[in-house]
């Protein structure tokens, strides 16, 4: 790659404002996020706890927050219904939905290098 062609690519990255990577994973790029998207993706449409259940270890104004955002940024949608006590459920937008074939791949690659990545780490 010659001075000029890395200048050009430099410029993709270095224009924070521009820059689609940085852009667009950092609206789901949170381990929250993407556990929230996972579990959202094995289910039509799931309830808070259910989601709060399948990932314990976050908490309520985490998972609050993180699905707050998500929906922001059009992966989620929330369903509310007029019943007493009121539901609310979640699931994912059809943009969400394209996202998870990408998260799948992800988990696959972690699964297979997990090992050496953690060996290595502990060097």
């Amino acid at each position: 790659m010659n001075s000029l062609q890395l200048q050009e690519n430099l410029k993709k990255y270095t224009r924070i404002e521009d820059c689609p990577i940085r852009n667009v994973l950092s609206r789901f790029s949170s381990k929250w996020a993407m556990l929230i998207l996972c579990v959202l993706s094995e289910n039509e449409a799931t309830r808070f706890n259910t989601i709060s259940k399948a990932i314990p270890d976050i908490s309520p104004k985490v998972l609050t927050e993180t699905l707050k955002n998500l929906e922001a940024d059009g992966l989620v949608k929330r369903k509310l219904y007029a019943e007493i006590p009121p539901r609310v459920e979640y699931s994912l937008t059809d943009v969400g939905q394209t996202l998870i074939p990408i998260l799948n791949d992800l988990i696959s690659w972690a699964l297979d290098n997990y090992a050496y990545i953690s060996r290595r780490k502990k060097k």
